[in-house]
């Protein structure tokens, strides 16, 4: 797993410095980059796994909040200086997670982001497993279409490769030319026909693998259950 990136928009120095220092501490340290209301710009939020909004005396934290709720793969926190302003920030962003100043805000803060982290980790593996599980079935889909289409198939080459046996096996129904390319689709019909042939064996394999390990699961499953 890759590096988490966090980044810390603050006006007080004091803040990102501590802040910073104190996740030194922990056992995992993301990537963490600091700038201020000045320089920030909204668009960069969907680029961190995690936006921490500080104190900005400098500026208005709203258009900050703003775009960091309008991000939802990115999980953001703010640093509320006066505990009188949550309830309006809640219903305001209520995906915002909100941690007061208050004695050990550092630990807090951290502890809390932590958490943030884990989950936006959480969602992405999910969203890969959901990746992986419709690329899963669109591959069992054409599994299934090409176990469907293979007697059509088969009974198509059988027919190319009658006729081109045919034609071979008299001379006088086709000219030289002619012969050589009647032989090159005969050739590439064999071919296909062992590429279908190949494939019929796969087919037979998995579904007896499955078979096998079906009856291993229902096997285990009774030795389980059974006193």
């Amino acid at each position: 797993m890759s590096a988490s990136s966090v980044v810390i928009v603050s006006d007080d120095p004091n803040f990102a410095r501590t802040l910073t220092a104190r996740w030194q501490s922990e056992r995992h340290v993301p990537e963490i980059a600091l700038v201020t209301s000045s320089v920030w710009h909204p668009a960069s939020a969907s680029n961190y796994d995690l936006v921490i909004v500080g104190p900005v005396p400098n500026g208005d934290p709203a258009p900050i909040l703003a775009a960091v709720s309008g991000s939802p793969r990115t999980a953001a926190i703010f640093f509320a200086e006066q505990e009188r302003n949550i309830p309006a920030l809640h219903a305001e962003h209520p995906h915002l997670l909100i941690v007061p100043r208050q004695d050990g805000w550092a630990g807090t803060l951290i502890l809390v982001s932590i958490e943030a982290l884990r989950r936006v980790e959480a969602v992405r593996r999910a969203q890969r497993a959901e990746g992986l599980a419709l690329a899963s079935q669109g591959q069992a889909t054409l599994g299934r279409y090409m176990l469907e289409m293979r007697p059509g198939v088969n009974d198509a080459l059988t027919s190319v490769l009658g006729n081109a046996d045919f034609l071979l096996l008299e001379p006088g129904q086709a000219p030289g030319e002619s012969r050589e390319q009647i032989q090159t689709i005969h050739e590439m019909a064999l071919r296909l026909n062992e590429i279908m042939q190949r494939f019929s064996s796969l087919a037979t394999e998995m579904r007896v693998g499955e078979m096998e390990s079906q009856d291993e699961t229902e096997t285990a499953f009774h030795r389980l259950v059974t006193p």
